[in-house]
């Protein structure tokens, strides 16, 4: 038996559904929009060096703000945090200011973090800590912590220990034959919900870090950088797949952002350019909203939008840039380590195409309505948060 409704009936169905799609499609970019502006902490990098001599060398990279605060990566937004104000006014202090400010949690910093060689904790001495002016205060401000002792080179392991509220970290060891001028590289550890890192042997043949080993440690941080972290990246791929699902002129955009943040990507790691965090940030939010406002305004691709797509992907191979620093790059395999990255930049940019044609592409693009429903509302939001994320990285 089959069950027919009136014409009328079926329009107000037909209509009702189109109206929760849109509204469901604008809640999202309310959503997203708030999770942009946020202000989170980036994890602690550790590089822990053990030298032959019988020496050790720590260098932890983490905000010393959020570490007098007690903010970490918990929260997902700085500003919800208790301390938000008293973390504010630390992140203008000049670098001497607070670096003074610093001097009493020293002692606290290496009475919690945690190094041990063969299951036995060694004490821990901070050597020099390295705070730049303040700059772009939309960014936080890393410094580095450097902590230098002795250790037996009888020893055959280490393990690393970063408190839960100092937020998460990721570690790495090297060992250094300075003699020979040799080196071992170990493959990062993440460490999350308070966790030690698993044991790093100490007991390797010195020698440089396998170029395996550089391809999945830096494969697996372009892609992390795309999915889940990188909501600027994932909004300016949806923007480019609104337009036009069709898989060929949908790869030629995504190849010409690819090769245009490979070259500027390639020239800041090497110092050839170096604009600002103030300038690069509200450009690549700006670039964001101009794809959203022309999906709305041209109803078919042109030529036109590689150039515009290479153009903006040179502004966000400058934001992968500063990812990189952070992160570190082998001085022995740099191209390779560059070309790893970008590769799994690759692969996260594919997977929101994937995932954006399986969840609106493959059911919805055929429909006469799809551009009313889908293209324009859904690019509407992507540009209100362009422009919402411009004005947050301009306004100071």
């Amino acid at each position: 038996m089959y069950v027919t409704f009136p014409v009328p009936v079926l329009f107000r169905l037909r209509r009702s559904c189109l109206l929760l799609l849109v509204l469901l499609v604008l809640m999202a970019g309310i959503m997203l929009a708030a999770v942009a502006r946020a202000d989170v902490v980036k994890p602690a990098l550790v590089e822990i060096s053990v030298n032959s001599n019988g020496s050790y060398h720590i260098e932890v990279r983490a905000s010393i703000e959020a570490l007098l605060t007690g903010i970490n990566t918990r929260y997902r937004n700085t500003q919800d945090a208790p301390t938000a104000e008293a973390y504010d006014e630390l992140r203008v202090l000049p670098a001497d200011e607070l670096q003074t400010a610093f001097e009493p949690f020293k002692a606290i910093f290496t009475r919690e973090v945690v190094l041990a060689f063969d299951g036995q904790a060694t004490p821990l001495t901070i050597s020099r800590v390295d705070i730049p002016e303040p700059g772009y205060p939309k960014v936080p401000r890393i410094s580095v912590i450097t902590l230098e002792g002795s250790v037996e080179r009888s020893r055959e392991s280490v393990t690393w220990y970063y408190p839960e509220r100092f937020g998460d970290n990721a570690v790495r060891v090297r060992q250094v034959d300075e003699a020979n001028e040799k080196w071992h590289w170990s493959d990062w550890q993440w460490l999350r919900n308070d966790k030690a890192s698993e044991s790093f042997s100490l007991t390797e043949v010195f020698t440089r870090q396998p170029v395996t080993s550089v391809i999945s440690t830096y494969l697996v941080a372009g892609f992390y950088h795309i999915l889940p972290r990188g909501l600027d990246h994932i909004l300016f791929i949806i923007g480019i797949f609104l337009l036009s699902v069709r898989m060929r002129p949908l790869l030629w955009q995504v190849t010409m952002f690819t090769i245009a943040h490979t070259i500027t990507l390639g020239l800041s790691m090497n110092g050839i350019i170096n604009l600002p965090d103030n300038i690069v940030e509200p450009l690549i939010a700006l670039s964001i909203a101009y794809i959203g406002f022309e999906n709305v305004i041209a109803r078919e691709l042109h030529k036109s939008r590689l150039l515009i797509v290479f153009c903006f992907g040179l502004l966000h191979g400058m934001g992968f840039a500063g990812v990189l620093a952070d992160f570190g790059m082998p001085d022995d395999a740099f191209l390779t380590a560059l070309v790893s990255f970008n590769v799994g930049v690759e692969f996260g940019q594919l997977a929101v195409i994937l995932l954006a044609f399986l969840a609106v592409g493959l059911w919805f693009s055929n429909h006469h309505w799809y551009r009313r429903v889908i293209i324009v509302p859904a690019s509407m939001a992507i540009a209100l948060i362009g422009l919402s994320w411009t004005y947050d990285r301009v306004v100071i």
